[in-house]
């Protein structure tokens, strides 16, 4: 079975979106990317490893697929750039009872029922699967005990407030898979679910 591994940028005190305009991540997906180089070669291996992703709705309408295409044509040659492309070129779902069909390529729509559209792509043949989305939607994941493995890219900075994916799930006890710093100052610390 494949395993459903969430990422998300987070704050050293758990924050994944800042109250206010704050500019606390380390790279925030514009042109100044400040991660370092083996960070750089970590995060592609990773994205070497799937071969579909999982986004939520508002994730595509707001231009996350224009966005990384965008930066494939814009750095072609871009080692670093490899996971945009790879983006492209996988299998994207988006469980959604809104949309009626993809307007996006090599993207579809399935229904909103998360435990039943994500169990029959975890059952479904082929690598891991990458999730995407905002607060709501990993914390949807995560209530419905979907996901199996989380990757928390930890940035340099404590916000004191904003929103977390866990607020609304209660208690949750994780198995921590490995944990590695980057000269950059982030540190990604995978965990999976206790049995």
């Amino acid at each position: 079975m494949r395993k459903l591994i969430l990422q998300m940028q987070m704050s050293v005190d758990g924050f994944v979106d800042a109250d206010g305009d704050h500019d606390w991540q380390v790279w925030g997906w514009g042109d100044d990317n400040r991660w370092d180089e083996a960070l750089k070669l970590d995060f592609n291996a990773h994205f070497r490893s799937i071969d579909t992703i999982l986004l939520s709705r508002m994730m595509v309408e707001e231009g996350y697929l224009s966005h990384w295409g965008n930066a494939a044509k814009r750095y072609p040659q871009d080692p670093f750039y490899a996971f945009a492309q790879r983006i492209i070129d996988v299998q994207k779902v988006v469980p959604s009872d809104r949309l009626e069909k993809s307007r996006w390529e090599r993207t579809v729509v399935r229904s909103g029922d998360l435990p039943r559209e994500v169990g029959a792509l975890k059952a479904e043949e082929g690598n891991n699967i990458a999730v995407f989305g905002g607060t709501g939607f990993a914390s949807a994941l995560i209530a419905a005990g979907l996901v199996d493995e989380f990757q928390f890219y930890i940035n340099p900075a404590a916000l004191g407030g904003g929103t977390r994916i866990f607020d609304q799930n209660g208690f949750r006890k994780l198995c921590l898979l490995g944990s590695k710093a980057y000269e950059c100052g982030i540190v990604v610390n995978r965990y999976a679910p206790a049995a």
